[in-house]
């Protein structure tokens, strides 16, 4: 058995949402097992009852643990002995239900992971940051791209001063799938995502333009001050935005744009980024996530490639590495990235040792709060006929 830390066993996971038809929580359970540091061992997989124990034995959940709902998961794991609960709650249900899962959870002093965006809206993200605070959790958002080695490799060469002051930034994140109207046909993915009761306040800018911006935050760090936004609905009936694009004004000067589309034929999950700085320009593609992509003027272009034993990755990359060069690491590869810097912050605070809140190398809480503060304020600035709003939360930070 591996261990972790000072923690000499694997962490205990509960699931909640990743039932049958679902996709996202077989990832999520997928990275969290990864690398061998955490077991599944509880789930309240549906909102469906019996739909939620029948997919128990998918997981390999025992049917003592099959709970109904996760309040019933929630109560029935808080009086088990420490040795046998769980030590955190993944969170893979649509929007709408997070707030309520989350904060039961947290209250309870389990540590949390949670899809984004965060929540249902701008204010229950920040009642739930204040339950974090309070209760000293570890609580990450599976802002998962940010796990790719060489999106910490961007990141790291540009906080180092590689590409010089940052003045341009271009985020895009471009999907097709919603071209037609899916939600019709009543497809699992496409009706919660276009149904404003279960998505929010936005359709395709709150479902993958929130990670087209926090991609940009991630990588360079810099603050946005403000931001115009056109959303535009394109597929005629539907109740919510499926494209848009914004411009962002940053703190020291930089422009930045994010565009997200869900109806551009033949694009499956395009999320790529250009940022310009004074001395170099870099991209990347997730689509290619092996591959960065370096300019200088009078250059050759420079293509740095995944490989944990070449001399110009970080640290922080490598270790973010699981395979040598050459073999392709890609999305659940990432999202357990993510899960294994939480975990680091699991045995910490298992041991009663202090760790990071604020500045994690992992999406964290306050990132989840400024992403709805992106939602809100996007939405806001559009229906305003893209007036300048402000876009820096008290949250936000490098």
């Amino acid at each position: 058995m591996s261990t972790n830390g000072s923690l000499q066993r694997k962490l205990r996971m509960a699931l909640v949402g990743g039932g049958q038809g679902a996709f996202i929580g077989r990832v999520h359970c997928t990275a969290a097992v990864l690398d061998n540091r955490a077991v599944l061992v509880a789930g309240a997989l549906s909102s469906d009852p019996e739909r939620a124990k029948a997919s128990a034995p998918d997981y390999d959940i025992p049917p003592e643990r099959a709970y109904g709902s996760w309040r019933e998961l929630i109560e029935r794991e808080s009086q088990l002995p420490p040795e046998q609960r769980v030590d955190f709650i993944s969170i893979a249900t649509p929007n709408h239900t997070h707030f309520e899962i989350a904060k039961a959870a947290v209250e309870a002093g389990f540590n949390v992971l949670c899809d984004k965006p965060l929540t249902f809206n701008l204010a229950q993200a920040e009642e739930l940051a204040s339950v974090v605070d309070r209760q000293g959790v570890v609580f990450a958002v599976t802002h998962n791209y940010t796990g790719y080695p060489l999106v910490r490799q961007a990141r790291e060469m540009i906080l180092g001063g590689d590409l010089g002051e940052i003045q341009a930034i271009r985020s895009f994140y471009m999907q097709g799938w919603l071209r037609t109207r899916l939600e019709n046909d009543h497809q699992k993915q496409a009706a919660w995502r276009t149904d404003p009761a279960r998505a929010g306040a936005a359709g395709c800018y709150g479902d993958i333009g929130t990670h087209a911006f926090n991609l940009a935050r991630y990588m360079t760090g810099l603050l946005p001050e403000t931001v115009s936004s056109h959303l535009k609905i394109f597929a005629p009936g539907r109740k919510l935005d499926d494209y848009g694009h914004s411009v962002i004004r940053f703190e020291n000067g930089c422009l930045g744009t994010v565009t997200a589309s869900q109806i551009s034929h033949g694009r499956e999950n395009d999320l790529f980024i250009e940022i310009d700085g004074t001395k170099a320009a870099l991209q990347w593609h997730q689509e290619e996530p092996n591959k960065l992509i370096v300019r200088r003027n009078g250059e050759p272009v420079h293509i740095y490639t995944r490989n944990p034993n070449a001399p110009y990755m970080t640290a922080t990359a490598v270790a973010s590495c699981r395979l040598p060069g050459g073999h392709p690491e890609a999305f659940f590869e990432a999202f357990a990235n993510i899960y294994r810097s939480a975990f680091d912050d699991m045995v910490r605070r298992a041991a009663d040792e202090p760790f990071e809140r604020v500045n994690t190398i992992y999406p964290n809480v306050n990132d989840g709060v400024e992403g709805m503060y992106f939602i809100e304020q996007c939405v806001a600035s559009s229906r305003q006929d893209g007036a300048w709003l402000p876009l820096r939360h008290p949250r936000a930070r490098r």
